[in-house]
């Protein structure tokens, strides 16, 4: 019994609480949780079911992109391997021309009265390797040694070649002449395609000492090698190249030059051509060298010699003085290096000079040789930049990977974490 006047009321549900019923059956028809089983060990919330499954549409998604980024991997990992492997085989065969071209080169050739057998061309490496300590007497060295180590070094640091290996000149007293005009400096100095490559040549310490175990000197130790003069470095990119037309169907790209005329309009005496022409590129270098296009003719060759006049003698060349822009040289042995100067007394004999093109009994195999070593070397160059390419996309594939897995194991902490 209770106390008069106090009753108890009583309610199925308080009034500030829904029925759930409702929301029961919503569950029962919508969702994928069966009946009667809930979320987080207890209530029934929606929003936890929500979670749930976008926790686990978010892990699959993560598990599939980091299936489709790590065949990506593979894929330039394979890639790579293919590459190098193609790389091994170019080394070899150009390995196996050199070895071919030096036997043709060495093949005796037919002698005359005026042959000079230290302008034949496999004499060249002897007349550079008597600088023992000059930068060119080192790549001499390397190459004649090791050939293939020589080559590759080269071409990793852009190094195209010594000027007096990169032309040949029929004649023996122009060839005396043009190696006088450029002195033995010059002609010991080492070409290279662009100011990078110039720079890889030599580091420095923080006191500014020459680092002799990088670059050029450290190629001279691995040899035990010295180089202790000083040497010049020619850089193709930053010449100022000739850019004026072609003799036409002309294999070697000769230039298009003006022949001088003297003021009655007739071509001097005794002229024989422009030097920069007199000079045969070696077929292994007649292609274009730079990123713009030119070849050595037009950017080395050009810078070396412009416009200088060959004639027969220093009569002949005095008397072409009016019209004489950039410098004359004569087969006897004048020279005049820029009007108003003139080379007078004997001629000097300097130690390294141009050498002859190969005999004609040989030159045929030998041009065809030296065809296949340049589309050798054409080809290995590419397969490098695709190896740097594909290193590159490579590592770029890893860290993606790399990211998409942290966001990977984040999800699945995060799941867990709400089970």
């Amino acid at each position: 019994m209770y106390p008069s006047g106090h009753q108890i009321s009583f309610q199925s549900t308080p009034s500030n609480v829904r029925d759930p019923s409702p929301m029961m059956m919503g569950l029962d028809q919508s969702s994928p949780v069966p009946r009667g089983e809930t979320q987080n060990g207890g209530g029934v919330g929606g929003g936890g079911i929500a979670q749930a499954e976008f926790a686990i549409f978010n892990s699959k998604r993560l598990q599939s992109d980091l299936e489709v980024m790590g065949n990506k991997i593979k894929q330039h990992e394979d890639n790579l391997k293919f590459l190098k492997a193609q790389k091994t085989k170019l080394d070899e065969a150009i390995l196996d021309l050199q070895v071919q071209m030096s036997k043709l080169q060495s093949s005796p050739a037919p002698t005359s009265e005026n042959s000079d057998a230290n302008l034949q061309g496999e004499d060249i490496n002897e007349q550079i390797l008597r600088h023992a300590k000059s930068a060119a007497g080192v790549l001499g060295l390397v190459e004649t040694s090791h050939g293939a180590q020589a080559s590759q070094w080269m071409q990793t640091k852009g190094v195209v070649g010594v000027v007096a290996k990169l032309a040949k000149v029929n004649d023996e007293n122009l060839s005396q002449i043009l190696s006088n005009y450029l002195g033995t400096r010059l002609m010991l100095a080492v070409v290279c395609k662009n100011y990078d490559n110039v720079t890889a040549l030599e580091s420095y310490d923080n006191q500014g000492n020459i680092d002799r175990n990088a670059g050029l000197h450290g190629l001279g130790a691995s040899i035990d090698r010295t180089i202790e003069d000083n040497f010049d470095v020619i850089c193709l990119e930053n010449l100022r190249p000739y850019v004026g037309k072609h003799i036409a169907h002309d294999p070697q790209r000769r230039l298009d030059l003006l022949k001088p005329r003297l003021p009655n309009g007739e071509c001097p005496p005794g002229f024989l051509g422009f030097a920069v022409n007199m000079i045969q590129i070696d077929p292994a270098y007649l292609l274009c060298v730079t990123s713009y296009g030119y070849g050595l003719r037009e950017t080395l060759f050009y810078s070396l010699f412009s416009r200088l006049q060959v004639y027969k003698t220093r009569v002949d060349m005095v008397s072409a003085l009016p019209c004489i822009s950039d410098g004359a040289v004569s087969l006897d042995g004048g020279i005049i290096r820029t009007p108003g100067i003139i080379n007078l007394g004997n001629r000097d004999e300097v130690s390294v000079r141009f050498a002859k093109p190969i005999a004609s009994g040989t030159m045929d195999n030998y041009n065809e040789t030296e065809k296949k070593m340049k589309e050798l070397r054409w080809k290995k160059d590419k397969t490098l930049e695709d190896i740097k390419r594909e290193q590159v996309l490579r590592e770029h594939a890893v860290l993606n990977f790399g990211k998409k897995k942290e966001e990977f194991v984040l999800c699945l902490t995060q799941s867990s974490s709400t089970n």
